[in-house]
């Protein structure tokens, strides 16, 4: 994991491990704050995500550091890195949602591509690492900063929510191109842990400082 991972940011370790993940995001009504709901837009997103700390003026800071972004909206990935932080890449979404079953695939403008398959659970998946799901919600809720590359910077998002709630669920199947590609990470050096789920969480994203390549 380290081999794709840029100064200033260092793994954030649990039990040992690193974590990595793809954070799958249906964003509604989103829009600059003040202006009515009609105006927002609405978009399918992924993010792959890499747990990790840094230094900020002395104080360990720690959040996630974001290799590549994906959404099924055009304005999204013409402007994301311009008006608003993250390169975004194009990618066509397939959802589709039947009482408690999932299913989630895409296939991006370079070919990456994602699939799931899972439902909701009442429990937790007891091969995790993490021992709760309590200890998992609390140390994503942590992650809610997010930094991605751009030139020579590295571009932030805070993500404040006005509540957090995670519920478990049972993957059935997962597939995602970019951690199978043995060229970045060698067999058998990834190891798929857990998944949750959001529903109907009011938020905000905030901008923040960039901060530069080392």
């Amino acid at each position: 994991m380290e081999t794709i991972l840029p100064q200033p940011f260092r793994l954030k370790l649990y039990k040992g491990k690193a974590i990595a993940g793809i954070c799958l995001i249906r964003l509604k009504d989103i829009k600059p704050k003040g202006l009515p709901d009609f105006v927002g837009v609405n978009s399918e997103n992924a993010a792959h995500r890499i747990a990790v700390e840094w230094e900020e003026n002395g104080v360990t800071k720690e959040g996630v550091y974001i290799p590549r972004r994906d959404t099924s909206l055009k304005l999204n990935a013409l402007v994301g890195g311009r008006i608003f932080p993250g390169k975004h890449y194009f990618a066509k979404f397939n959802v589709i949602e039947e009482n408690d079953d999932y299913h989630l695939d895409f296939t991006s403008s370079d070919d990456t591509q994602i699939e799931i398959d899972a439902k909701k659970s009442v429990e937790f998946n007891s091969n995790s690492i993490f021992e709760t799901l309590n200890e998992v919600s609390k140390f994503f809720e942590n992650g809610s900063v997010g930094y991605s590359p751009n030139g020579n910077n590295f571009e932030g998002l805070k993500l404040e929510t006005y509540n957090w709630e995670v519920k478990p669920l049972e993957v059935l199947h997962v597939k995602s191109s970019f951690f199978e590609d043995e060229t970045i990470f060698p067999k058998g050096s990834v190891q798929f842990d857990n998944a949750i789920l959001m529903t109907n969480i009011e938020h905000e994203w905030k901008s923040l400082e960039k901060i530069k390549c080392l």
